[in-house]
């Protein structure tokens, strides 16, 4: 089911998505991913024709998680996930690199996904923006991984007041107000949220 335009990594080196970008990507986070401390501006890298405006770095914990009530549930207790986010609002395009661990039972949301984007406050509930592929186990271990790109229209599959949530919605205001923003993954074990992790403060350049 199609939820938004998927940006695959085949796709971004057939098109001439320079090396570094991909590089990028496929180290989100690590240690040559210098471009994700800070949540600094990659714009004029002066290497990449793809730059990110902004960038960040969450990690989800089952203790942040709240019901539609805005009551905490303790998620699910073990889990965790690491979200690695890079946007470039110019193009309304979003790169993720999601990393989870512990994550036990199915997948499970009204979304097209479990895994999104919600609009929402600390120790608040709120409507999903984006939906996100569903990590998938790597390894013999309980880590699970995501990554990729997505590029607007966004879709979630859920609607409100006849909309879909994702509609009208572009990556550029996160940036504009990222703390009112949070990330998470659905478990039919936790279906308000295994994990949750806000979104925070970017460093502005």
């Amino acid at each position: 089911m199609k939820f938004a335009t998927i940006i695959s990594v085949g796709a971004a080196a057939s098109t001439g998505m320079a090396a570094p970008f991909l590089e990028k990507l496929a180290t989100f986070g690590g240690a040559k991913a210098k471009w994700i401390i800070g949540n600094q501006d990659d714009k004029y890298d002066g290497v990449s024709p793809f730059y990110f405006t902004s960038t960040y770095s969450v990690l989800a914990t089952p203790d942040q998680v709240v019901n539609a009530s805005n009551v905490a549930t303790g998620g699910l207790e073990g889990a965790k996930g690491w979200f690695l986010y890079g946007i470039n609002a110019d193009e309304d395009v979003i790169c993720y690199n999601i990393t989870t661990q512990g994550f036990r039972g199915d997948y499970q949301s009204p979304a097209v996904t479990a895994t999104h984007i919600h609009q929402g406050e600390k120790g608040k509930n709120g409507p999903p923006r984006i939906a996100f592929p569903n990590p998938e186990p790597i390894g013999n271990g309980d880590m699970r991984r995501s990554l990729g790109c997505l590029k607007g229209p966004f879709r979630t599959g859920v609607m409100a007041d006849g909309r879909d949530t994702g509609e009208g919605f572009t990556v550029s205001m996160i940036e504009k107000d990222p703390a009112g923003f949070f990330t998470d993954s659905h478990s039919s074990l936790a279906v308000a949220g295994a994990f949750r992790g806000q979104l925070g403060c970017r460093e502005r350049q």
